[in-house]
């Protein structure tokens, strides 16, 4: 196992005093071993969180997590960093609850500063049938064990002043606020996560793509990747917007498609924004990071990509949908963008099963929820991998319900992922 210490102001104060040379590493960079007891194929939040809670809860640490680029270059490092559980149906209420609750002991669990933010998050309304809806949401969560508050509109103007209240198309009535959800340090969660497993004596292998699935009488028996083959008793794959390309492999068509979600950061500004917000009448959310810049973002391109990039269209409308509720935001300078590849299920919500090819697993379909997931995802994909069962939050996220029937539509746009 990897010598990490422990983080604490001693430890701080004794570094500074000694010109801070004796930091250990945060993981190793191991050679890849010929066999695993598990091999998760992707080294992103919700791969290295599985590691993680293999290790931690399952006494699993035989375990390999295998990365094509480096910790923190895919989504877990390409998102707006929101975590909440503001879901209304219950096969995802209660999951995202339980992440919720694991966000908020995570840095102590990690012994890991991950910058965890609670500081609320809003949705706003804009007509009376909006309010019924978030009434109706909110009542769902608090049932689950959720917090909720429904705001008229005169609590929204005493939380955001700042806000066009008065816009004659899009006229704020009200608000549904959850106290506790907030922001997260997005790669921080991954080093955190890497950090824990590798403690625990898991390999993380950077620069190793995977190329194959070793298959033998039908099952999964391994990986072939860029670095050698590695063989293994199970394996999981956890690679997000890259699913559909890595699950084809095996020879597994998903029910994913893949989108570019972009996301954007304002120039510095003093603190305005106290949480996170988001526009009822478009699709637009917005939080002010502790550095100062606007984090905000909006709808997925409309086409199908496979690039960490996106469009100028999509720039303008979100942009739109920003001026509508914050025209102040029109004075502020775009910073920088980047974009994230989106797995888009057919109903919007995410899949955790064993697949049809013995000892393949897969992780996959989060849409725009998957960095709010990470703590619960990376539980209970490491609950199906050690004992071959759902964890029961996780339990109605199976592969087959597009063929079953029992879809989890949270917005009721039916089979339309660009939709959702």
């Amino acid at each position: 196992m990897a010598k990490t210490g422990r983080y604490s102001a001693l430890a701080l104060i004794r570094q500074a005093l000694t010109g801070n040379r004796d930091w250990p590493r945060v993981w190793r960079d191991p050679e890849p071993k010929p066999a695993y007891e598990v091999v998760i194929v992707g080294a992103g939040g919700h791969g290295l969180a599985t590691a993680y809670y293999l290790a931690r809860e399952f006494g699993i640490t035989d375990v390999a997590v295998l990365e094509k680029g480096w910790i923190g270059s895919g989504n877990v490092g390409r998102n707006t960093t929101i975590a909440r559980s503001n879901y209304m149906l219950p096969g995802n209420e209660a999951f995202y609850e339980f992440s919720m609750k694991l966000w908020e002991g995570l840095e102590q669990d990690l012994n890991y500063n991950a910058m965890v933010s609670q500081r609320g998050i809003l949705n706003l309304c804009h007509s009376d049938p909006q309010r019924d809806a978030y009434a109706r949401r909110g009542n769902a969560m608090r049932l689950h064990g959720a917090d909720a508050e429904l705001l008229d509109r005169e609590g929204v103007r005493r939380l955001c002043p700042f806000l066009n209240f008065d816009d004659a198309r899009f006229p704020i009535t009200g608000g549904l606020l959850q106290r506790r959800g907030g922001t997260v340090r997005h790669d921080a969660v991954a080093w955190g996560y890497a950090r824990g497993a590798d403690s625990r004596g898991v390999d993380i292998l950077q620069n190793c793509e995977v190329t194959g699935f070793l298959m033998e009488d039908g099952r999964c028996v391994g990986v072939e990747t860029g670095r050698g083959r590695i063989r293994a008793k199970k394996v999981g794959v956890a690679v997000a917007g890259s699913s559909s390309r890595v699950m084809a492999k095996a020879g597994l068509r998903l029910p994913i498609e893949s989108h570019v979600l972009q996301a954007f950061v304002s120039e510095g500004l003093k603190p305005v924004i106290p949480g996170v917000i988001t526009f009822g009448a478009g699709h637009f959310y917005v939080s002010q990071s502790d550095k100062g810049g606007l984090v905000f973002g909006g709808d997925i391109d409309g086409y199908n990509s496979y690039a960490q990039r996106g469009n100028l269209p999509t720039v303008e409308d979100v942009c739109e949908g920003g001026m509508a509720i914050l025209p102040m935001i029109g004075r502020a300078r775009l910073l920088r963008s980047w974009g994230g590849i989106m797995d888009m299920s057919m109903d919007g919500s995410p899949i955790i099963d064993r697949t049809p090819v013995e000892g393949l697993y897969l992780n996959a379909g989060w849409c725009y929820g998957g960095f709010k997931a990470t703590p619960a995802s990376g539980y209970c994909f490491a609950h199906l991998l050690a004992r071959d069962e759902p964890q029961e939050t996780a339990a109605a996220y199976r592969l087959d319900r597009f063929r079953s029937g029992r879809v989890i539509d949270e917005k009721g746009v039916g089979a339309q992922p660009n939709l959702h």
